[in-house]
């Protein structure tokens, strides 16, 4: 693989037009103020708060003028989707995606992977090596998504990191987040960029271990709010212990969870597979 950040960044944005093209959108940079004001109400509709969306127009304008990235996804003339990210340090080579989402209409047609490899290609033709941003590590959905289809790792584990929260997303429930580091140009990314997800092994002789967590725990919380929260604690007590000690996350299993190794293990071994 060419190391020239010409190439890289080629490559990139040849991985997003492939991605595009297969969910049927177009992303691209978001400027004027109506189409702010669009970001603003579908991030609204996204986290169903209509009246209180988690990024105001005007702060997205702010946003877009200090050159972070503000992004939409467009099905046609409407918009579908939105990530946005700032600089973070060091400034000229590190972005914090704040955030990003995309509604459920255009559920399935992986808008989400184009938005973020969108997001990557334009990082790249800046010289901006990594990309961070949370999740909440128990949305089984979105750990695959990074870790597996993105081919991140976990950075830190984050106990209730925004306080309380008032979306309808997050509401009543504690913010623990997961950070994730994704390295734009690592040979790993690259190949799960190419369309081919990041599938955790377990190294010869290595103390593996699974962290389960809920298959849909969005749905759990509706039906069974004491139980969300017990697997809340649960996965928080695994993932910190281990991670504190040392350990590492080495992967993201849709059935199984984290594949977490203790000290001294390391989990480079990956294969990709393609869906």
């Amino acid at each position: 693989m060419s190391t020239d950040p010409t190439d890289l960044a080629e490559g990139a944005w040849a991985a997003y037009e492939a991605a595009a093209g297969a969910s049927g959108v177009v992303v691209r940079r978001l400027a004027e103020i109506d189409e702010l004001r669009e970001a603003a109400e579908v991030l609204g509709e996204i986290w169903g708060v209509p009246e209180n969306p988690p990024m105001s127009a005007e702060l997205l304008r702010a946003m877009g003028k200090a050159d972070s990235y503000v992004a939409g996804a467009y099905d046609g003339d409407t918009m579908v989707g939105v990530c946005v990210g700032f600089h973070s340090t060091p400034a000229s080579r590190t972005m914090h995606s704040h955030i990003a989402g995309v509604l459920s209409s255009v559920g399935g047609r992986h808008v989400g992977f184009a938005l973020k490899l969108h997001q990557r290609a334009w990082c790249l033709d800046r010289g901006i090596e990594l990309i961070e941003w949370t999740f909440d590590p128990l949305v089984a959905r979105n750990a695959y998504f990074n870790l597996a289809k993105l081919g991140a790792h976990v950075a830190e584990y984050l106990p209730d990191f925004y306080g309380a929260m008032t979306d309808a997303i997050n509401r009543d429930e504690e913010s623990d987040r997961i950070l994730v580091h994704w390295p734009l140009t690592d040979p790993r990314v690259v190949t799960a960029c190419a369309g081919a997800p990041v599938r955790p092994v377990v190294p010869s002789g290595a103390a593996a271990s699974w962290v389960q967590v809920p298959r849909d725990v969005e749905a759990e919380r509706r039906a069974d709010p004491e139980q969300s929260r017990d697997w809340r604690a649960k996965v928080r007590d695994q993932l910190l212990t281990a991670l504190t000690a040392g350990g590492s996350v080495a992967g993201f299993d849709k059935e199984q969870g984290y594949l977490v190794l203790p000290a001294g293990d390391h989990g480079g071994d990956h294969e990709g597979e393609t869906e």
